[in-house]
């Protein structure tokens, strides 16, 4: 280990030996003791002489002869198998390295994704994650979705290591988020609840500021500071005191943070909080540029966001997992899936009709400010074949001349698919079930 000879005191295995013939080393003035040597460390002068004790080199030359005897069989086995392989036709040639691949497969597999497993956090007597698991991969948007208090904001601050679970794991690209949270966060970009920022300092001074604190080359901070700040509309405002800009400026300082160091996950917490219809499509598309090759995880109460960007939806209650799938396969679930709804200037004599079609489960009326709307629910049967009562009711609605704004056949309802998942289900108004 490297201690001179002059040293007043040596760590143990590690003094000076004088004799040639003794069971230590010497080289440039340094000693090392053998590691079956055992000594406390104590303070040694160039007149003393240390000898192995007795008895050990017998049991060393044992020891040595044992480690040979077990290698030349271990050697005669690996000839007997690769004879016996050479007679199958070399099968067991490749029967290393595939037992070694696969493994490594379902590692690879692993550590490019965030796991969530049996996810626990509690408040005092307050649940607010029970028993969370799932597991994203990149290039999906995940939309989180639940009322408020459901635990969308505890589990992001789970995944991002800013709490600690009571109970469960998260895994980061492979890492314990527990075990190594500093690795975790210089692959995570995160957008807090409220985008917490320092309001005395402009946005350029915060972006900096962060990237020093990520570790960021210098080189590469002024490059991705203008790229960041042009591309969320920053650039009016980038030497303002954060104090002083409105909330949807704030919104997108937040925003600009956490993706200034091209993070492998996104985490954002209610981005479009705040912004207005321009800046809400313009969020919307900076996440779909940043998608491929990425994770991100979008908390929002929007339902309408979620179907524009998110390739996931999951809906939890009370720290549970309610739904998992497609915004397209959760709105499916809803009663509207495959339901003909009718806009109409006002509301038709002859509607008894539409309620008497074969097919229609039940009719649904509802009043707005400049006529009705009407849908017709079909049944389960009916479902599959919409398309054909779609076509009855356009062609019944032109022989009668019934004065039609607009006329579709439902894909689903999933602000309906919500309440029935968190609340319960919804009684339906002025519902007329087919006899």
């Amino acid at each position: 280990c490297g201690q001179p000879v002059g040293a007043a005191r040596f760590w143990p295995r590690q003094f000076h030996l004088p004799r040639r013939n003794s069971n230590a080393r010497r080289d440039s003035g340094v000693c090392i003791l053998w590691p079956w040597a055992k000594a406390a460390p104590q303070e040694v002068s160039s007149s003393q002489e240390l000898s192995a004790p007795k008895g050990r080199p017998r049991q060393r030359n044992l020891e040595r002869r044992g480690a040979q005897s077990r290698s030349a069989l271990i050697t005669r086995k690996a000839d007997v198998y690769s004879a016996a392989a050479l007679q199958r036709g070399a099968v067991g040639r490749n029967k290393k390295s595939e037992l070694n691949r696969r493994p490594r497969v379902q590692k690879r597999v692993a550590i490019h994704m965030i796991v969530v497993s049996d996810l626990i956090r509690r408040f005092g007597a307050v649940t607010a994650v029970d028993g969370l698991s799932f597991s994203v991969e990149p290039g999906e948007v995940l939309g989180f979705l639940g009322p408020n208090g459901a635990g969308k904001t505890t589990t992001m601050k789970l995944i991002t290591g800013f709490l600690a679970p009571s109970a469960g794991q998260v895994s980061v690209f492979g890492i314990d988020i527990q075990r190594d949270p500093q690795r975790c966060r210089q692959r995570i970009g995160y957008l807090p609840e409220g985008a917490p920022l320092y309001g005395d300092m402009t946005p350029r001074q915060l972006l900096r500021f962060c990237a020093r604190m990520r570790g960021m080359a210098a080189a590469r901070v002024a490059a991705r500071l203008d790229a960041v700040v042009e591309r969320l509309g920053l650039v009016g405002v980038v030497d303002q005191r954060i104090e002083t800009l409105s909330k949807g400026f704030r919104r997108r300082v937040g925003i600009a943070q956490a993706i200034l160091h091209e993070p492998d996950a996104i985490i954002l917490d209610e981005p479009t909080d705040g912004l207005d219809p321009n800046q809400k499509h313009e969020v919307r598309e900076l996440i779909r540029e940043l998608a491929p090759g990425r994770i991100i995880i979008v908390s929002t109460h929007i339902l309408e966001e979620v179907d524009a960007v998110c390739s996931r939806a999951m809906i939890i209650g009370k720290g549970r997992l309610l739904a998992d799938g497609t915004p397209q396969a959760l709105a499916s679930r809803s009663r509207y899936h495959g339901a003909v709804t009718l806009l109409l200037r006002e509301q038709p004599q002859d509607l008894e009709v539409l309620a008497n079609l074969e097919g229609v489960h039940s009719l649904e009326q509802e009043k707005l400010a400049h006529g009705v709307r009407i849908t017709l629910l079909a049944g389960e049967r009916t479902r599959p074949d919409a398309k054909s009562l779609f076509e009855v009711v356009r062609q019944l609605a032109a022989e009668r001349r019934w004065p039609l704004d607009g006329l579709a056949l439902e894909q689903g309802r999933l602000d309906e698919v919500f309440r029935t998942l968190t609340v319960g289900p919804r009684s339906a108004p002025a519902a007329e079930p087919h006899a």
